[in-house]
């Protein structure tokens, strides 16, 4: 079953999208209404040993109306059980509906 992702950062990357699930992903642009982009510390080790930054980005919610612009990735079952296992040990996944109107998951830090 086909499912989409929605990136705002790392996971756009052609190269990190090849690594990953073996291809480059179909997406279209959309935005995330609702929340914002912030910057968290990363601890995961496993995460740290990828080479990615000790600083990342999350998605928070946002009671002002902010906006995120990204891409809705289009992913299968199976590739969004690899991505979960990419995202550092404090991200969860929720689903969340996209401007065009797609329900696509996001991860968040807890």
């Amino acid at each position: 079953m086909k499912e989409y992702l929605f990136s705002y950062g790392t996971l756009q990357k052609e190269e990190i999208q090849l690594d990953l699930f073996g291809r480059i992903l179909e997406g279209s642009n959309d935005v995330l209404r609702g929340y914002k982009v912030s910057t968290i510390e990363i601890t995961d080790r496993t995460f740290l040993s990828k080479s990615e930054g000790k600083y990342q980005k999350t998605l928070i919610i946002s009671d002002d109306n902010h906006v995120v612009y990204g891409t809705a990735l289009e992913i299968t079952d199976g590739e969004l059980l690899v991505a979960d296992k990419y995202e550092p040990e404090n991200y969860k996944r929720i689903n969340v509906v996209l401007e065009s109107g797609k329900k696509a998951w996001i991860y968040v830090a807890y």
